[in-house]
């Protein structure tokens, strides 16, 4: 997609995204065949419902439909929430991964896998697990430290909801 594409798409669709009281996250346009695809990704700090997503599909399809931003030929629009291993990159997404397992590549080398207890403009206070039957143990890492950071999958996780009850 051309950067004047996708700045174009951005300031179309941001606001119609905004008014749901989500974030856009990405937008991906590719090729499916003879048609485009247009995947709009979009989170928040709550999640995003099914039910959300297929009212902000039907509001970006009328909004496209009145201008040419995706050209002449058909396309398919896709509107979904961002998946459980996506990439951590911004600082918000660190904030709705509190409380979470995450796997941290580090600059200097190295990886840590570790619950995110709290989040500040710097970077992270961890738990990480014990080994063996030993307890945990605190960590601190800065955001500047951190190369990649994705959530890890957990199966028999605790569901915040039950956690507070």
């Amino acid at each position: 997609m051309s950067t004047t594409q996708s700045d174009r798409l951005r300031g179309l669709l941001e606001p119609l995204v905004h008014a749901k009281d989500l974030d856009l996250e990405e937008i991906e346009v590719s090729r499916a065949g003879r048609r485009g695809l247009l995947r709009v990704i979009v989170d928040s700090d709550e999640g995003v419902e099914l039910d959300a997503c297929a009212e902000l599909s039907r509001a970006i399809s009328e909004k496209l439909d009145e201008t040419d931003a995706m050209g002449e030929g058909e396309y398919v629009l896709e509107v979904t929430s961002p998946g459980a291993e996506r990439p951590l990159t911004q600082h918000r997404h660190y904030v709705r991964a509190t409380g979470r397992l995450v796997k941290l590549q580090l600059h200097e080398g190295g990886e840590v896998i570790a619950r995110i207890l709290t989040v500040d403009d710097d970077g992270l206070d961890l738990e990480v697990p014990g080994v063996k039957g030993r307890k945990p143990t605190a960590r601190r890492v800065e955001f500047a430290d951190i190369a990649k950071a994705r959530v890890e999958i957990e199966f028999s996780r605790k569901d915040k909801k039950e956690e507070e009850a």
